[in-house]
């Protein structure tokens, strides 16, 4: 973790941030890039904590020579310039803080900091990890120097979904129209309690870092697609409304419908980018045939897919088809009879899968095609 420092006065803050998963993406393009301004509004649950969580430590130090970051143990680059932003804002309050109130502090702005940040999740795979890291960050920064108000926006210039993460539940970030960038803001929806039977399956397909950054990806996107700006001006808005409206009234057909199709156009955005980015591969396109073939097997939406910027899967679902939809994924996706836990989180009850459930998917099973799946629900952020 951070590297030690003997005879000398450290101030320690600790922190845990739950991850977020997109429901309405703004990922595809943003209308400023150093102040990080998407182009449409955006939507997303934020993850219990004890699944997906990202847990940082600040030190601060007159004795530390110059700010370092250490992230899952290895030291990382601390010029990368949305961590500079950070940092700088986070002073730049502090600093005016301080001089606004006179207030006086045992923390001086002059000292260095160090940073340690571990996820207990894939990183860098399109699993949300740099929306809680920031957050995370964020917020342990502002507890150490003293600085209130608005965290939201200061997370956004680490990165944009790091903004929904500073809060639980449902969560979605206003685009806003102001050049500056002071109304675009992160708001509760719906807090955790509201839509209680929820639960989430993380089908982990690949824990490798996906080879196009949701970043480089994005700047692509605004430059060559036009499909990305007709979704954003001419689909996204009406969604939005149907989406939180479908949330508001815990519906759940018309919530998976518009969570596929807002999954499906962010990806068609994506070939329709020169060249063309491919976040999923084979496996998370068999992962789309089947739930379609679930659900047309009910003749009901009961499972919902998304995808964010890599191959793993974001199932949502209600909590009575949490068993069955599990066994689903563990026979046509069979795991290895000695390769350690296949269902992590939240305990699963059993189930048993009927021969015309099997006929009517129909897919040939991709043995190890899902390394293990993550069973999670909608929580509070975990920042006090």
């Amino acid at each position: 973790g951070i590297s030690p420092v003997v005879g000398s006065k450290k101030t320690l803050i600790n922190c845990l941030n739950a991850a977020s998963f997109s429901i309405f993406r703004s990922l595809g393009g943003k209308r400023h890039e150093e102040l990080i301004l998407p182009i449409n509004s955006s939507l997303s649950v934020t993850l219990h904590q004890d699944q997906l969580k990202t847990t940082t430590t600040v030190a601060c130090s007159r004795h530390f020579q110059e700010d370092r970051i250490w992230l899952n143990g290895k030291e990382e680059d601390i010029n990368q310039p949305r961590i500079q932003s950070c940092l700088r804002e986070i002073r730049r309050l502090a600093r005016k803080r301080r001089s606004d109130e006179d207030l006086s502090n045992d923390i001086s702005l002059a000292h260095r900091v160090h940073i340690c940040s571990v996820n207990n999740f894939p990183t860098a795979a399109g699993l949300a990890s740099s929306a809680a890291g920031y957050a995370c960050l964020v917020y342990s920064l502002s507890r150490l120097f003293g600085v209130d108000g608005e965290l939201s926006l200061v997370a956004r210039q680490g990165s944009g979904s790091a903004c929904r993460s500073m809060y639980g539940g449902f969560v979605q970030w206003k685009m806003g129209e102001r050049q500056d960038g002071k109304d675009s803001l992160a708001e509760q929806v719906e807090p955790e309690s509201h839509w209680p039977e929820l639960r989430v399956l993380v089908l982990v397909v690949s824990a490798e870092r996906k080879l196009v950054g949701s970043t480089s990806g994005m700047q692509t996107s605004v430059k060559t697609s036009k499909l990305l700006k007709h979704r954003a001006d001419c689909v996204v808005p009406g969604r939005m409304e149907e989406m939180i409206s479908a949330i508001q009234r815990r519906d759940f057909a018309a919530f998976g419908e518009l969570t596929m199709k807002d999954s499906n156009q962010f990806h068609a955005t994506c070939l329709d980018t020169y060249p063309p980015i491919f976040y999923l591969n084979d496996i998370s396109q068999k992962v789309i045939s089947l739930v379609h073939r679930y659900n047309q097997h009910y003749q009901d939406t009961r499972v919902t897919y998304t995808f964010d910027a890599g191959p793993n899967a974001v199932i949502y679902t209600l909590e009575d088809h949490v068993p069955e939809f599990i066994q689903v994924v563990r026979y046509f996706f069979p795991p290895e009879t000695n390769g350690g836990e296949f269902v992590k989180g939240l305990p699963v009850g059993p189930a048993s899968l009927s021969e015309d459930l099997k006929t009517a998917i129909g897919l040939e099973p991709v043995p190890k095609g899902i390394s293990y799946i993550i069973s999670t629900k909608v929580c509070d952020s975990g920042l006090p």
